[in-house]
């Protein structure tokens, strides 16, 4: 655990920078921010962000990476949310789906995927959340029948974000059923171009859209199964914990206290705002733990641990810190800022709508809790 950073850390958090200020980098985000309701396609300026190699600084030179270590990934991740780069698809391909298979995958399976993601021509999304099965995934009901040397998989994925826009999914899938909740589950790279897949937009009051994946046979061979067969729940709950270093949420509190407080000087520059002080300490306060926590998973992964238990506690803390500063910055913009359609307005208006999903998204508050209480519960009983 560590609470500073070294000088090559923040010489490289520099380049990253001078990078963004690019003309060609802020017009191409501005061309990827969404606007009154319309979800704008991302990928040209995923695209330039792989020209110039920010995608997955990480990964090693022969799966399109620069070599870099783990945390500066993570620096790269803080840098492009402050430079108001929309997160989602460098989130699903890179940070959820690409890590994992850097740590599960097979060998022929990084360098089939890989150099693609890292050159933002391939994206992906997760398909594991049924409509009968959320957090609890045990619940899952898509299945993966055996077809000669492949699979087919049916079922029925909702609630995936960006995947209209995406070539391959990481699904989970019973091989096995009956096997047992939590057995029998197997993990499937699937082209999701291929014969079978159908994507549709959920509505919702979101920016972003969710998306249903009906999955009707669809064919996979057995190159595209990460992992032993029936072995997905340990790999699962890997992923799972590799979803949840709170960094991409405390991002976003981060973002969206800093449009509550352009908005509040944009309103009265002068004004000393004594109402907020209290509470705009009190935030950055918990902004500073939170950052804490998500550091503290990362610098675990940097070094091959992955910790189930740290892991929700960052999610939980900054998902729910999140949620809390939106709710709280929901009436700051004024009618005039909100009538001009300023940046703090449309920041805090788009927050307001996605907050409420944080403390859903890789798993409930409730499931986080349920895990921290359980270890603590297991480190209870080896002290008795």
């Amino acid at each position: 655990m560590r609470f500073g950073f070294t000088e090559e850390q923040q010489r490289f958090r520099a380049d990253v920078r001078r990078a963004l200020r690019s003309a060609e980098v802020r017009a191409a985000v501005a061309d990827a921010t969404p606007a009154d309701g319309v979800e704008p396609d991302q990928r040209p300026l995923y695209r330039l962000l792989g020209k110039l190699g920010l995608l997955a600084v990480h990964w090693p030179a022969e799966y399109g990476g620069s070599g870099r270590p783990f945390t500066d990934a993570a620096i790269v991740a803080e840098e492009l949310v402050r430079a108001d780069v929309p997160d989602t698809l460098h989130v699903n391909t890179i940070q959820i789906i690409g890590q994992f298979l850097l740590m599960a995958g097979s060998t022929e399976q990084k360098r089939r995927h890989l150099p693609a993601l890292a050159s933002g021509e391939r994206f992906g999304s997760v398909l594991y959340t049924e409509p009968d099965a959320g957090s609890d995934l045990g619940a899952l009901r898509t299945v993966a029948e055996p077809d000669g040397d492949g699979y087919r998989i049916t079922g029925t994925k909702v609630f995936s974000l960006k995947t209209r826009f995406v070539d391959l999914g990481l699904c989970a899938a019973r091989t096995t059923p009956g096997a047992g909740k939590y057995q029998g589950i197997s993990l499937f790279l699937v082209d999701m171009n291929a014969p079978g897949v159908t994507v549709t937009v959920i509505p919702s009051v979101n920016d972003e859209q969710f998306h249903h994946v009906e999955l009707d046979g669809v064919a996979v061979s057995g190159d595209d199964l990460i992992g032993a067969r029936d072995q997905g729940w340990p790999l699962l709950n890997q992923a799972l914990a590799i979803e949840r270093t709170g960094l991409d949420y405390h991002l976003k509190a981060e973002h969206w206290l800093d449009a509550a407080l352009e908005a509040l000087v944009d309103q009265a520059p002068d004004a000393p705002h004594d109402a907020h002080l209290e509470r705009i300490g009190r935030w950055d306060g918990a902004l500073l733990a939170d950052h804490a926590l998500a550091w503290e998973v990362i610098t675990g992964l940097a070094h091959d641990r992955v910790d189930e238990v740290a892991a929700a506690v960052a999610k939980y803390h900054s998902s729910e810190l999140a949620q809390d500063i939106a709710a709280w910055a929901a009436d700051i913009p004024s009618p005039r800022q909100r009538a001009d359609r300023t940046r703090a307005a449309v920041i805090l208006d788009s927050a307001g709508r996605e907050a409420p999903g944080l403390t859903l998204s890789a798993g409930t508050s409730e499931v986080m809790l349920q895990i921290m209480a359980a270890a603590f519960d297991s480190i209870g009983q080896e002290k008795r």
